[in-house]
């Protein structure tokens, strides 16, 4: 594309209403990273020290768990990112815990047990799939999940891929909701140091791509590293930001490298 051609799309978008976010790949762009802690409100105080770790880290509460609406509103309270991590059957057969999805329920129980997931935890901006091996590579129950989610119209969805042959984002995509998935798991060793190298591979990976999604859970391990490392973001030469707003980054990236080598056909439209 021509220069010209680059900024009649990008002062299309702004006429449109989009606008790149601050550090996106529209400019010199700081790599960022988003981290989001899972299988909150099982454990009190766990969750209350997982709270603690400093900076925009996003929390994923299961639904109808002790402790979970307590944090959630903490959570909210403090300016942290509430999502809901939606219990979904997994392959090896494990405990799902209350509100899980599995792949025997009628689509009227599906998506009435989501509404009611939705509902247990307040603040919700998004979900992200708890376990989930076997559910999400069905593309019936994705759709099922992605017609439920968009029919909110406010929520995003993040894949967590606990399997390789998830369909979960593909689904997202195709109806339209605002996605994305996790590129690193933190403590899947409960071990500091372990901990500490994933975060590494979580910086890596964004400094290498501009982005990346960690996951990790909210162990006393783990808490302790986060609040370590994320102490000094400058001296990371990277930038934390909420789940939603690592959705809007990528799509930002998207919608700069499109604008950047169109189609043929897209060029010569922007020309007439």
């Amino acid at each position: 594309m021509t220069a010209t051609g680059g900024c009649r799309l990008t002062l299309l978008l702004l006429l449109l209403g989009f606008a790149w976010p601050a550090g996106s790949a529209g400019a010199a762009a700081t790599p960022v990273i988003t981290i989001i802690i899972d299988d909150m409100g099982n454990h009190g105080g766990w969750g209350d020290a997982a709270l603690a770790v400093p900076g925009p880290v996003t929390y994923a509460f299961l639904p109808h768990t002790p402790h979970a609406n307590r944090l959630a509103l903490k959570a909210h309270a403090a300016g942290k990112e509430v999502m809901l991590h939606l219990p979904m059957q997994s392959h090896d057969g494990n405990a799902l815990g209350p509100g899980a999805l599995t792949l025997h329920m009628t689509e009227t129980a599906f998506k009435r047990t989501l509404e009611e997931n939705l509902k247990a935890v307040p603040y919700v901006k998004g979900i992200n799939n708890h376990m989930g091996s076997l559910l999400t590579r069905h593309p019936g129950a994705m759709a099922w999940l992605m017609q439920g989610i968009r029919s909110r119209g406010d929520l995003f969805f993040i894949d967590s891929r606990t399997t390789l042959a998830t369909v979960a984002r593909q689904l997202a995509v195709e109806y339209q909701v605002p996605s994305a998935s996790r590129d690193v798991f933190l403590d899947n060793s409960r071990d500091p140091a372990a901990i500490s190298r994933q975060f590494d591979q979580l910086l890596k990976r964004a400094r290498r791509q501009g982005y990346a999604i960690g996951i990790g859970h909210p162990y006393p391990e783990t808490s302790q590293v986060l609040a370590q490392r994320l102490a000094d973001m400058e001296a990371l030469g990277v930038r934390l930001i909420p789940a939603s707003e690592m959705i809007n980054y990528q799509r930002s990236r998207t919608l700069w490298h499109a604008s950047s080598s169109p189609s043929p056909t897209v060029a010569k439209s922007l020309k007439q």
